[in-house]
């Protein structure tokens, strides 16, 4: 698998990068296949959260095995000093490690959320302590929404995050403004030498009202080859993004890596997607 340097971090990282939100409702077996799949596919950069359910209980077993020849990033969702502190320690618990490479300020998607989490008391007082204390090697943040690189822009001027993590698809890119946020976003990230993750690569839409859910990801995702290789290429032939997460479904692991493999040239991607009228953003309503 490709990798890509992690920005002044220096890490080489696959760029797919394993999302361990597949993890949250699963039972240990099943997890134990989809963690191996990953690593027999060249993944070495595993992200997982506090909040994905379970899925910090569920690498756990896996670190004593496998924490020194992988990049382990975790996230905190809380807002404040101690809550975030409290929830450091106990994501290190569930993890079975004393340090994790990347500590990632989860979901700050629009200037409230970045406020609350950079202000006086904030979170990332908290990140900070723990990097002092060497529990924590880096800090990122991370965001959904169409206001999320616009945030994360604003955020790379308050504090030195080593990484962002923001949405980046084909059908957000068709959206003049949002397309311009990003990229004020991509030349603050190159000035800083920062690492730009991103994510929904395999979003096709929301879930249609009244639709069943057969995936645990909270949009409709992709679930087709030759869609699923087209977004990945696509995201994939911006040599800005160091890496994207998988997606949160264990079912989905297995084409994401064949896409990875097997790209297709970025007109053929666009190509493809454009075929599909329902292709829109899953930020028009968020369960979040």
């Amino acid at each position: 698998m490709e990798t890509r340097r992690l920005g002044r971090l220096g890490h080489q990282s696959s760029v797919l990068i394993y999302g361990a939100a597949a993890l949250g409702e699963v039972s240990q077996d099943v997890a134990d296949r989809s963690i191996q799949e990953a690593l027999d596919g060249g993944i070495n950069h595993l992200d997982v959260a506090a909040g994905y359910g379970d899925a910090e209980l569920r690498l756990g077993p896996w670190m004593p095995q496998i924490r020194d020849r992988v990049f382990l990033a975790t996230k905190t969702g809380e807002r404040d000093r101690e809550g975030a502190w409290r929830e450091i320690n106990r994501s290190l618990e569930r993890l079975r490690t004393d340090r994790v490479d990347l500590l990632q300020l989860h979901a700050v998607g629009d200037l409230d959320d970045l406020d609350l989490a950079t202000g006086p008391g904030g979170a990332l007082e908290a990140v900070v302590r723990a990097t002092e204390e060497g529990l924590v090697g880096a800090i990122g943040i991370t965001g959904h929404g169409h206001q999320a690189p616009a945030t994360h822009l604003e955020a790379l001027r308050r504090h030195p995050f080593a990484t962002v993590l923001t949405p980046l698809n084909p059908v957000l890119w068709r959206d003049a403004s949002y397309r311009s946020d990003y990229q004020a976003l991509v030349d603050e990230v190159r000035r800083q030498d920062a690492a730009l993750m991103t994510i929904k690569t395999v979003s096709r839409r929301n879930w249609p009202e009244g639709a069943d859910h057969p995936y645990t990801t909270w949009y409709e995702p992709y679930d087709v080859q030759d869609r699923i290789t087209a977004a990945v290429s696509w995201v994939l032939s911006h040599d800005e993004v160091t890496g994207i997460p998988t997606a949160g479904d264990v079912r989905l692991l297995g084409m994401l890596l064949e896409a990875e493999r097997n790209r297709m040239p970025v007109e053929d991607a666009e190509r493809v997607l454009a075929g599909d009228p329902e292709y829109s953003s899953p930020f028009l309503s968020m369960p979040f």
